[in-house]
């Protein structure tokens, strides 16, 4: 069975693209492959920073033969539409079946539909499979109008190691290729599918990913052992180098000593976000004054003008870092905040200055509190929380701000103070810890809190996949801190005090309150997702949040683990179906009668001959009264048990009880019994939104 081959050498593709590329590419094909039924056995995609490949081996030399049924028209149809199919099918009555159906004789054709070769399937399917490869940015590159992520130098595609034609853009497919750019001249030939990654490799390019990245790894290790260094583990920073170099070699450079009083942080940005190097660090976990680069070619003098290149360059940034370290501490933190009435947070939302005087009265009004810190020593760390944004360090190394707030106030600020400018960003993604000390989680609630007020106040909130200012991160960093801190209070109280920041700045927005139940139900949708990770269904967080006056995040995720344990059960699973039986019928009766019953029933119309009335009436008290205490102590399974004890009760009742009964005022009053169930029920959790 033959391999097929497709390469699709470009130039360089930004890194950051390559992996969902490989994958998408490869689904595409895999795709087209099935629906034509040439299939396949095992697949190998592969991406270099210049080539998208995928090998799939064992395909079909052609589609297999199949059997194609038709049915036509009636036997006794007008002559006209029996012409009119066998014209379709190009048979004659006598090719024809007659068969028997539940709406009479029936005409039918059977053919057999010889399979294609797969050589000629593949020359349409496959620059099909090529267009549709998504890319978050593409262009046009020549006059055919199709789209790549960089110009297309060459296509290589080979089936049974004969080339398979077809045209993409204006590139046509072949079987050569090109090596490394710099480490290899002239085209490859590619004779044979097995043979294309061991030719690639001895023209110096690693196809397969992870192997550039142990590679990288390898090496990294290999240094730190032979200086006695420690590593600055940094995976992103790993999975980037090797998406920038298909022939991946380490090297080591020396950073000079008059750099090496700068705040640590400084010397990893410097290196990791502008120039990809790694730091090294010293036993005491120290930077060490050297650093790590990826080339991507071999020298003879083994990198050493590389090296000094590298150097070279890291030495004119690390210059200027150190120029805006010893003018940045010229000026006390705090003389810098008037400078943010010039810095806009949002044109609608006012300046930056505006948003830390509503952070510093949100932390200490509000927040200081649930958290426990200082009121004044919030207030004040809400207040220089941004003002290192008009520093000279952070205009040039953004993704600083914060941590040189804290650098820069410690002259003239209380400690605790420092560390929250630090953190008060934090959490900045999934794995990013959470603020560590009090007052930092004050800050920074009240600085998440802030952003979400204000972008939904205006309606400029996240759709789709889209969501330029970050409101989603924001939400799930509150939900994290308030769940791994174990933080009490209503979210909708301090989503009212984080809007009532913005009084008399948006006079045209909508209502307070309308904005306010947009913002809850923003976070209860986050809050699914954050438990779903977790594994809790998404209709259990919803069930909760449908609960009136049910917004403390803590209780909200104790209630739904009860819930989905209690459900998880017999009894929870068979009191689900006796509440949707009761909830449809209110619906329907409801519905009907043009009212919602609500209400307690009258014991005085329970009839003798149906005790069953009597029974539940009795067990939804008791249940009751077991569920309000449960609920006011948190202890929630005690409240799903009591309602397990309902279950008996209420099937009898369904079993021995007609509910519309042809009494008017005993049909109302069995109804009025039904919405004590739904009532009883609802207390725990909104059961009309439970699913399965």
């Amino acid at each position: 069975m033959p391999d097929l081959l497709l390469e699709v050498l470009s130039e360089e593709i930004p890194a950051r693209m390559q992996r969902d590329a490989a994958r998408d590419l490869e689904r595409q094909v895999l795709s087209r492959l099935a629906r034509a039924r040439l299939f396949g056995g095992q697949v190998e995609p592969f991406v270099t920073p210049r080539r998208l490949a995928v090998l799939v081996r064992d395909l079909l030399e052609a589609q297999p033969d199949i059997t194609v049924e038709r049915k036509g028209p009636r036997v006794d149809a007008p002559e006209k539409a029996i012409q009119g199919f066998l014209k379709s099918t190009g048979l004659t009555l006598e090719d024809c079946e007659r068969r028997e159906t539940p709406k009479g004789p029936v005409w039918f054709t059977v053919s057999q539909e010889k399979g294609r070769p797969a050589a000629d399937l593949l020359a349409e399917l496959l620059p099909e499979a090529l267009a549709a490869v998504s890319w978050p940015k593409s262009m046009r590159w020549d006059e055919s109008g199709v789209r790549w992520v960089r110009p297309i130098r060459s296509i290589l595609c080979l089936l049974d190691n004969q080339v398979v034609p077809f045209r993409f853009g204006s590139v046509e497919s072949g079987r050569t290729t090109l090596g490394h750019r710099f480490l290899s001249s002239g085209t490859l030939t590619i004779d044979e599918v097995g043979n294309y990654a061991a030719i690639l490799e001895d023209a110096k390019v690693m196809l397969d990913p992870e192997q550039r990245i142990q590679a990288i790894v390898n090496r990294i290790w290999a240094i730190e052992d032979e200086e006695g260094l420690q590593p600055a583990p940094n995976d992103r920073l790993v999975d980037e180098n090797a998406g920038l170099v298909e022939w991946p070699v380490v090297l080591k450079g020396r950073i000079d000593a008059r750099f090496m009083d700068l705040p640590p942080e400084v010397l990893h940005s410097a290196m990791s976000t502008h120039q990809r190097y790694f730091g090294l660090r010293r036993d005491s976990g120290r930077p060490a004054p050297h650093f790590i680069m990826v080339s991507n070619v071999e020298t003879e003098d083994e990198g050493a003008v590389v090296v000094a290149g590298g150097e070279r360059v890291l030495r004119a940034r690390l210059a200027d870092a150190r120029f805006f370290w010893d003018q940045d501490r010229r000026v006390p933190l705090g003389e810098r905040v008037p400078k943010l009435e010039g810095v806009v947070f949002h044109a609608r939302l006012g300046s930056m200055a505006d948003k830390a005087r509503r952070i510093a009265k949100l932390a200490s009004n509000f927040f200081s509190e649930i958290a426990g810190a200082d009121s004044k020593k919030a207030a004040r760390a809400g207040l220089l929380c941004k003002a290192d944004l008009v520093t000279e360090m952070v205009g040039e190394f953004p993704d600083l701000q914060g941590i040189m707030g804290r650098y820069y106030a410690r002259p003239d600020e209380e400690p605790a103070v420092c560390a929250a400018l630090a953190q008060h960003y934090a959490p900045q993604g999934p794995r990013d810890p959470c603020p560590r000390t009090r007052l930092s989680t004050a800050v920074a609630l009240a600085d998440k809190f802030d952003t979400l007020a204000g972008f939904f106040a205006i309606d400029e909130r996240p759709t789709g996949s889209k969501d330029p200012f970050a409101l989603r991160r924001a939400a799930l960093g509150v939900i994290r801190i308030v769940i791994e801190k174990g933080l009490r209070f209503s979210l909708g109280e301090a989503l009212t005090k984080a809007l009532a920041g913005y009084d008399g700045l948006l006079p045209h927005e909508p209502e307070p309150e309308v904005t306010r139940g947009a913002l809850l139900a923003f976070f209860a949708d986050r809050f699914k997702v954050h438990l779903r990770e977790q594994g809790v269904r998404h209709d259990l967080v919803s069930a909760v949040f449908g609960v009136r006056g049910e917004d403390d995040l803590v209780r909200l995720r104790a209630r739904v683990i009860a819930l989905e344990r209690f459900l998880s059960g017999e009894d929870g699973a068979n009191l689900l179906t006796a509440y949707r039986r009761a909830a449809n019928i209110l619906r329907i009766e409801e519905k009907n009668d043009g009212m919602r019953y609500d209400g307690e029933p009258d014991p005085d119309l329970f009839k003798d001959e149906k005790p069953e009335e009597q029974a539940l009436y009795s067990s939804i008290a008791v249940a009751n009264a077991m569920i309000e205490p449960a609920l006011e102590r948190e202890v929630f399974e005690e409240a799903m048990e009591a309602m397990a004890s309902l279950r008996e009760p209420v099937d009898a009742f369904f079993d021995h009880v007609t509910v519309n009964s042809d009494e008017p005022e005993l049909r109302h009053n069995r109804l009025l019994m039904l919405s004590q169930i739904r009532a009883t029920l609802d207390r725990v959790a909104d059961f009309s939104k439970i699913e399965g």
